[in-house]
């Protein structure tokens, strides 16, 4: 999936479309920055970041929250997550973020 491919749920008038492809849209982007920390640690990443890695490291831990909180909230608000697929990280966790 891409972040092209959510676009009709976002402008959709159902609350539930929208939360669900924000949830969608974050998903892909935790995948996306996993993988450049992952080639950036590897020595396979084709590019230099402005930023340091640290900071990128940081950046996901606050994603991945950010992921927790909406599951949580989906729960409370009856939103179901669970009927669509998000291709998962297929890599070991980079970091381990607390759980609550």
């Amino acid at each position: 999936m891409k972040l092209i491919d959510t676009i009709e749920m976002m402008s959709s008038p159902v609350y539930q479309e929208r939360f669900r492809a924000e949830y969608m849209q974050l998903d892909i982007r935790i995948k996306a920055l996993s993988n450049v920390i992952e080639k950036y640690n590897n020595g396979t990443l084709h590019f230099t970041p402005d930023c340091n890695i640290e900071m990128l490291i940081e950046q996901l831990v606050h994603m991945r929250n950010y992921r927790s909180i909406l599951k949580q909230r989906a729960i409370i608000e009856n939103v179901n997550l669970e009927d669509f697929k998000v291709e998962k990280y297929a890599g070991r966790p980079i970091i381990e973020v607390p759980s609550d």
